[in-house]
């Protein structure tokens, strides 16, 4: 079967990439696919995978977005280059994405958007969470792809993040927050899958629907592989 498994490229941080990498490439193999890591130092080909997921870790450099340093932003403008030349073409070629946390904000920040690089400063009733243990309650928008997946009940999720999505990228929407109103979730409002968690769904692998995002994104790559149509639905774990 391994030869039949969606390749899923996955971009990492060059600091913490080799705790977060194992994860995801559990997570996506649990999926039906499989992981090839891609960071600043190996040469990362879009073209030679189905889909792509933009991992964790790292601040977006502001002068992508206009921003202002934030003197404890820890910043790779390398892997911005990288992942942002990366998440245009997978886009471009049809193939279907899926950011965490910074992956997100890179989508977000990549299609013209820009990032509160304080979100708890704009977010006053959102909660500090810094833990990756389900601690934060999201809620899911009806009727959009992230509801198809994981359903619509209040979902716990974890939180490593002080940067949220601030103005929209082209084509985006919000499609989670949390309590506060703080943006948790975004997603592409035309083709190809296009999804972004502020969260880390990797480190909640024993949580089904955490399970299902991955499904959907190995799923979305395989569909894309064979000229199918997706239903997200059908592929919660």
């Amino acid at each position: 079967m391994g030869r039949l498994r969606p390749r899923i490229g996955v971009t990492t941080s060059r600091r913490t990439g080799w705790r977060v990498f194992p994860l995801i490439a559990f997570s996506v193999w649990l999926a039906g696919g499989r992981a090839v890591r891609w960071n600043t130092s190996r040469e990362a080909d879009i073209a030679a995978v189905d889909g792509l997921v933009v991992g964790g870790g790292d601040d977006i450099s502001p002068d992508l977005y206009q921003g202002q340093l934030v003197a404890a932003a820890r910043l790779d403008p390398d892997r911005d280059a990288l992942e942002r030349r990366l998440l245009m073409e997978a886009l471009e070629q049809g193939k279907p994405v899926l950011g965490i946390c910074r992956g997100a904000q890179m989508l977000n920040v990549a299609l013209g958007g820009n990032l509160h690089q304080n979100a708890y400063a704009q977010y006053h009733d959102s909660r500090y969470r810094w833990t990756i243990l389900p601690r934060k309650t999201v809620r899911v928008r009806a009727g959009t792809l992230l509801a198809q997946i994981v359903g619509t009940d209040p979902m716990r999720v974890n939180a490593l993040h002080t940067q949220a999505v601030d103005r929209l990228g082209q084509d985006l929407a919000i499609v989670a927050r949390d309590e506060g109103g703080m943006p948790q979730a975004i997603e592409r409002c035309v083709p190809p899958f296009a999804l972004g968690v502020q969260w880390h769904p990797e480190h909640l692998f024993y949580a089904r629907r955490q399970r299902a995002i991955f499904a959907a994104l190995v799923a979305a790559a395989a569909a894309d592989r064979t000229g199918q149509q997706i239903d997200a639905a059908a592929v919660q774990t």
